[in-house]
């Protein structure tokens, strides 16, 4: 088949079109996405797991009548879990763990139309805001191969950036659909706790942090997915709100002036780099101009224990995925089947106490309240994505001293060691400090979306994140549709791959 040249000159919603039109087959868009990742994924290290038969034969056979139909699509390999394809999740002891069924999210997508032609690099446990796995090694951000897409779904977010597919599946337990949109000039919208399915294993993720959804290059895609998929499974544990109408519909209606706070200080009181102040500053002068009413604010929230509670519950529920994974793997696991940092944070979870770990949840809890009445007065919070520009691949991974002491307390398991001497606290500011904004909405369960407004001097994306109140994506979703007609990024693309 001859190539389709034009094939990322449209969102996948532009590409169901051409298809429904009869201009072009699922089928040459199946071998036009498959082109691109073999000729592009050897340099950004985005694609894990080829799907390549699956989607030939899914396209030889019938696909589902969807809003999609035929667009290629890839999935997080973390969490989106396809029937008798390894969810490695990044790490060496899952490679070959093959669920039996599909999860609902893939069911749901699948019956969107959406094309999957294979699996996204991610983080072990997805654990970082970088994507870095011993198992595949870094992904690469396609506007600079030596700097990160971000984490954890960095594999998604370079694989749409680059051109490969319109959009990939992502989780966000912490910032992991927005933090890798901002590295890669993409929109990410992390959905309302619960607006998302999680079954049909599980309950909540992360004790509710996480949500799915997508990354994409328009913001009329994430809203169309957002419809096909939204709506709570059997058994799920929360059961919100529909949307009035459908999200679609929302984009096309302009929002209302709309009551703007914005901020640019780090919760952790850490440095913020200058591009990502001068990104909140150029998008609040826009806003104004659209007619929207900006006023610099915050929350009354303590940034440092919220953090620390945020640690507290990565500890405990990597303890619980190792003494899980034990049960599937039938033995025990050791520190060499882990990497290093994994190890380390399991080994603290099991230090922690349940009263220190229900302490941390009821900080959430707290927040979200906070947040309700901070809504009273705003209707939305606008801050930086990041508080840095995409860093260095390697850039945040421990120093060989650390490594060494943390893999000599791991062989000996020392859990309690590692508070006395400070280790896990400065790494874990350290990994934080770059990206402390996107958590409190996972902490409160609100809708948040990253927006590509600004590149910085070395051409490098660096979007501004917008917090709504529980619920609202509509209006997180009309504001975007209005940012992204008034500073179109579309059309703005990374240097050729390959």
């Amino acid at each position: 088949m001859k190539e389709f040249k034009e094939y990322d000159q449209f969102d996948g919603l532009g590409l169901a079109r051409l298809v429904k039109n009869r201009e072009i087959s699922p089928e040459e868009l199946c071998e036009e996405a498959i082109r691109r990742i073999e000729r592009m994924n050897p340099k950004i290290n985005a694609v894990v797991t080829p799907m390549f038969d699956y989607a030939r034969n899914a396209v030889a056979g019938s696909l589902p009548d969807g809003p999609f139909t035929g667009v290629p699509f890839l999935l997080k390999d973390l969490l989106t879990e396809f029937a008798g394809v390894p969810t490695s999740r990044g790490s060496k002891a899952c490679r070959h763990d093959a669920p039996g069924v599909d999860c609902e999210m893939v069911r749901r997508f699948k019956k969107a139309g959406l094309l999957i032609l294979g699996k996204t690099n991610t983080p072990e446990f997805g654990l970082m805001g970088v994507t870095e796995p011993e198992l595949f090694g870094p992904a690469r951000n396609p506007w600079n191969l030596d700097h990160t897409p971000g984490g954890s779904s960095g594999g998604s977010a370079a694989a749409a950036a680059a051109g490969m597919v319109p959009m990939a599946s992502g989780g966000d337990g912490g910032g992991s659909i927005r933090i890798p949109s901002a590295c890669c000039g993409l929109f990410g919208l992390k959905p309302t706790r619960g607006r998302t399915p999680t079954g049909p294993r599980d309950g909540e993720r992360w004790q509710g942090a996480t949500v799915e959804h997508v990354i994409t290059r328009s913001v009329r895609d994430s809203a169309a997915v957002l419809d096909a998929v939204q709506g709570a499974d059997s058994g799920a544990p929360y059961v919100i709100q529909a949307p009035e109408k459908p999200y679609l519909e929302e984009i096309g209606q302009a929002p209302r002036a709309l009551r703007i706070a914005f901020n640019v200080r780090s919760p952790l009181e850490t440095p913020v780099h200058p591009e990502c102040v001068q990104a909140v500053e150029a998008a609040a002068r826009l806003l104004e101009e659209l007619g929207h009413r900006v006023e610099e604010a915050a929350p009354k929230l303590d940034g440092i224990r919220l953090a620390q509670s945020y640690l507290t519950m990565y500890f405990g529920e990597v303890a619980a995925d190792i003494e899980e994974l034990e049960g599937v793997l039938k033995r025990k696991l050791k520190p060499g089947d882990l990497e290093t940092v994994t190890w380390t944070l399991g080994l603290m979870g099991r230090t922690v106490s349940a009263g220190a770990f229900v302490r941390a949840i009821r900080q959430w809890h707290s927040a979200a309240r906070e947040m309700g009445r901070f809504h009273e007065r705003f209707d939305l919070y606008l801050t930086p994505t990041l508080a840095h520009p995409p860093v260095k691949i390697g850039e945040l991974q421990p120093m060989p001293l650390e490594r060494a002491a943390l893999t000599l307390i791991n062989a000996a398991g020392l859990g309690r060691l590692l508070k006395a001497t400070g280790i896990m606290d400065k790494m874990a500011v350290k990994s934080l400090e770059k990206t402390p904004f996107t958590q409190l909405a996972n902490f409160t369960g609100q809708p948040a979306m990253s927006v590509p407004l600004h590149w910085t001097r070395e051409g490098l994306p660096c979007g501004v994140q917008f917090i709504a109140p529980f619920g609202d994506e509509a209006t997180l979703l009309r504001l975007a549709a209005q940012l992204e007609e008034a500073r179109p990024w579309f059309h703005r693309r990374p240097p050729p791959i390959g």
